[in-house]
């Protein structure tokens, strides 16, 4: 029994130690406003995985920008409008991606403040031009689809000076909460937090999803485990925390 129980304890020792040989730590670009999801994500692949991620969040162009700057990456989940980017797109493995979470505009006040009628594209044309200040990140993913609304309604030069630029999804929720804007424009599964109230998705005629697609690094060393991750996030658990944070899987 006793050469049984050291024989089994070998066993597990050599599997203990083919884990960790196998372990990974995967280095992965990400939309910024994918923040929460991961939050969720990273912590339940980790475990179940042994792998470890190591996420830099960015904006379109910045993650462009470091897409292209020769620092070696593993996989990108990121806005599609970072792969029709031919040099961005370039850095990531060639063939088709595969969308993972898309996510449609809308309007948020500071908490208790007056909510604007943003039910059709009229009503929303003459709330945007009656606000004093909007806040949002005009060069991102989502600030190219809403300068596109602008220009559908025809209010392109006037929202120009109402305009309050932020660098991050969570500057966009401060500026708001705090009174320094009127109106927070972005991705509705980032307004949707405390201290600020929803006003309502862009009307259907307005709408616009923006698309996260993920992708292996072009030069990733960590092929198979790069892969898992993206296997991963097609898995009911990873769905179950996309829905959870606001966001439409696929």
């Amino acid at each position: 029994m006793r050469t049984f129980s050291l024989a089994a304890g070998g066993i597990l020792a050599v599997m203990m130690l083919s884990s960790t040989a196998t372990a990974a730590e995967l280095r992965v670009l990400a939309g910024g406003a994918m923040t929460a999801v991961w939050a969720g994500l990273k912590p339940k692949f980790e475990q179940t995985s042994g792998h470890k991620l190591d996420i830099f969040f960015g904006t379109t162009p910045n993650l462009i920008k470091e897409a292209t700057s020769g620092k070696p990456f593993d996989v990108g989940v990121v806005p599609v409008e970072v792969m029709r980017d031919a040099g961005a797109r370039s850095h990531f493995a060639a063939g088709p991606t595969l969308d993972i979470a898309r996510v449609g505009l809308g309007v948020a006040v500071r908490a208790g403040a007056p909510k604007p009628n943003i039910s059709t594209p009229d009503t929303l044309k003459a709330a945007l031009l009656q606000a004093e200040s909007v806040a949002s990140i005009p060069e991102s993913a989502t600030g190219y689809s809403i300068a596109r609304v602008f220009e559908r309604l025809g209010i392109t030069e006037q929202m120009k000076a109402k305009m309050k630029a932020q660098p991050t999804p969570a500057e966009v929720v401060a500026v708001v909460a705090k009174g320094e804007a009127e109106l927070a424009l972005f991705l509705m599964n980032v307004l949707t937090v405390p201290g600020l109230d929803v006003v309502g998705p862009f009307p259907a005629d307005l709408q616009q999803d923006v698309v996260f697609t993920a992708a292996l690094g072009a030069g990733t060393k960590e092929a198979a485990a790069a892969k898992a991750l993206v296997d991963y996030l097609k898995t009911p658990d990873a769905i179950s925390v996309i829905k959870s944070k606001g966001m439409t899987p696929g």
